[in-house]
This record gives C-alpha cells, structure tokens and sequence, in this order.
C-alpha cells in the first residue's frame, strides 16, 4: 500500500479508497508514520462522502484503508493549504 500511495503522490494522481465504511476520493499529500508509529496518509478529499462534512482535509490510519485505487485523473496545483512537512509525521516517506 505504501508503494501505491508513494506512486499516486510522485505522478500527483488522485486516489480513491473506503476509509471509516465510506468512499472517498482524494489527492494525496504525504505519506509516512504518525507520532504514534503508525503509517499514515496526509490527503486532501475531493469527492464521496464525508464523517465531518465540511473537513477536507484527512488523516488517516492506512490499516484503516481498504480498496485503494490509483484513479486515471491527475492534478497539477497542490491542494488547497498544502504546506510541506507535516508536523503530525515523525517520519515521511513521500510528499508533495
């Protein structure tokens, strides 16, 4: 999974997963491992649903993820907010 997420953030292709039972489709941001030491996707969502609407931006757990997706749609601006090196990582293994 981790090799898939690094290939969507390097090609900027949108990704679509089921996350919390829900669909989701997304721009990945970073991947790597969150201060708790778990591997951890950094994604901007752009369309399915959402637990807090209104809250694009998603932190997720990747053993929380199933049926990822690279989708065949890119993007060429980076998301909206988007700031390198995110703080909630301890370690990253790719990034926008």
């Amino acid at each position: 999974m981790i090799d898939t997420l690094v290939q969507a953030i390097n090609q900027r292709s949108y990704i679509s997963f089921i996350y919390s039972g829900l669909e989701r489709e997304a721009q990945p941001a970073a991947v790597g491992v969150s201060r708790a030491g778990n591997p951890v996707l950094r994604c901007y969502q752009t369309a399915g649903d959402h637990v807090t609407p209104g809250h694009e931006w998603d932190f997720c757990e990747l053993s929380k993820i199933t049926d990822l997706e690279i989708v065949n749609k890119n993007f060429s601006s980076d998301p909206p907010g988007y700031k390198k090196g995110d703080r909630h990582m301890i370690e990253i293994y790719a990034e926008l």
